[in-house]
């Protein structure tokens, strides 16, 4: 691979919830066997990059995907808060059929509008703004020809790239479908900044 300045962001690996239509939000919710599974082959695929460190949300779904794809590596690993999934509020813990049927003026409303989740959740500004701020500190610290890994959820990783490349975030909602687990996205450095040069690369 030619050598470049730049961040693959990661999805966890599959969780019982994921499987089953769970909201999770920010329940600390483990690697189903198969997610195991999907974070080792995501890092016998992610040392052909060489990162140099990789990061993680603190939630165990992205934790353990994390030191999986590190240990392929032969790197350390760094937990940040700031990259956990977005809070869903009063959805959290609930089957997609539930919030469907009990919040469904809300969902409507949040296909228009960036709004809270879940009622008392974050929006999708929030959560750009906190996992955006890691990224750029993450880009500033960034050495020539270096990689870096950060390991996370779907919906944060979405958000902190819109956050850094000034895309609206409702937009990104629809224009970027949201990442299998143990897929990933690459921003790479160009001649005139951070572009995104892969959306979804799996194993």
């Amino acid at each position: 691979m030619t050598a470049a300045r730049r961040v693959l962001l990661v999805r966890h690996g599959e969780t019982d919830h994921n499987a089953g239509g769970v909201w999770q939000g920010q329940l600390d919710t483990p690697l189903s066997d198969l997610g195991v599974q999907q974070a080792r082959a995501a890092g016998r695929a992610i040392a052909a990059y060489r990162p140099s460190r990789v990061i993680s949300s603190d939630l165990a779904r992205a934790a353990v995907t994390a030191q999986h794809v590190a240990e392929a590596a032969g790197v350390p690993v760094t937990l940040d808060p700031r990259w956990r999934e977005i809070h869903v509020g009063q959805w959290q813990g609930l089957h997609t059929s539930e919030v469907r049927a009990r919040y469904a003026e809300l969902l409507v409303e949040m296909d228009r509008a960036d709004i809270r989740r879940g009622v008392d959740g974050e929006t999708l500004a929030e959560v750009g703004s906190r996992a955006g701020e890691s990224l750029r500190e993450i880009l500033d610290d960034l050495g020539d020809d270096e990689c870096v890994v950060i390991v996370a959820h779907g919906v944060s990783s979405r958000a902190a790239i819109a956050h850094l490349l000034g895309i609206d975030q409702h937009l990104a909602t629809h224009a970027l479908a949201t990442m299998g687990n143990c897929h990933w996205a690459e921003l790479r450095q160009s001649r005139i900044g951070w572009q995104l040069s892969a959306w979804n690369a799996h194993a």
